[in-house]
């Protein structure tokens, strides 16, 4: 698919590929708004990995609003692990022998003034057809918690420990400086599930209706002020039912 061009259109968005540095700077003050506030309107969020990424645009099709953004680093294997973003606050040493192609996808953002549940649908019929059209076995990334105190979290990190935690063979080892982890730096009693589906992120959620695990903790990002949570999703053990709702998406 050539850069810029509608990968993706459904009802109200499309989704693309970022065509030239204007769009990715759109797509990094699109981030700077949400991971660092409205007070940053019009500077950028950037670091070293967006230029070896795919960035990717979600708009309104009426106007053109750039809506939702993320990146993608495409590996050819677990081999190129220690390349990424996330390899930088986590041992991920336990992936390197994953033998299939990976993606990383990170900053996943939607711009604070929209909250249709059909934006976060097309990007994952769009991160679908990547998918698929790369031959991807597995998708990771950190997700993102609001804030640095784990308090309102609790019954979310509860759930993830109980529920959700990472196979052992790829489970990801603590490297950054500042860590949570589950069960002993945060309390983790039985999770209320209300209080816990409403805590996780609706990315994240996604990821785990999927089959995606998550790390045994969370990382402090001052800097961004969030909690991450290294997510991983192998693509084979997407449920059947689900592989058929996001094709219907991404057609």
């Amino acid at each position: 698919m050539k850069a810029g061009t509608a990968y993706l259109e459904k009802g109200s968005y499309r989704a693309r590929f970022a065509l030239g540095q204007a769009d990715v700077q759109a797509a990094l003050e699109l981030r700077a708004l949400c991971f660092r506030g409205p007070e940053t309107a019009g500077r950028s969020d950037r670091d070293e990995f967006d230029a070896r990424c795919q960035h990717v645009l979600i708009e309104e099709q009426s106007t053109g609003q750039l809506v939702c953004c993320f990146r993608l680093m495409l590996l050819k294997d677990g081999g190129q692990i220690e390349q990424t973003y996330s390899a930088k606050y986590y041992g991920l040493s336990g992936l390197q022998s994953f033998r299939r192609p990976m993606a990383e996808l990170g900053r996943f953002c939607i711009h604070p003034d929209f909250l249709d549940a059909d934006i976060l649908r097309v990007a994952w019929g769009a991160l679908t057809r990547f998918v698929d059209a790369q031959s991807i076995g597995m998708l990771f990334g950190c997700s993102s918690f609001a804030g640095t105190d784990p308090k309102p979290y609790q019954d979310a990190f509860g759930l993830l420990r109980a529920k959700h935690l990472a196979p052992d063979i790829w489970r990801p080892k603590a490297k950054a400086k500042s860590v949570l982890r589950f069960g002993a730096d945060v309390a983790c009693a039985k999770p209320d599930l209300r209080r816990a589906l409403k805590g996780l992120p609706p990315l994240l959620r996604t990821y785990l209706a999927m089959g995606g695990w998550v790390s045994d903790h969370a990382v402090i990002d001052h800097d961004l002020d969030r909690l991450h949570v290294f997510t991983g999703l192998d693509v084979n053990s997407v449920p059947s039912g689900r592989q058929r709702i996001l094709r219907a998406i991404s057609t």
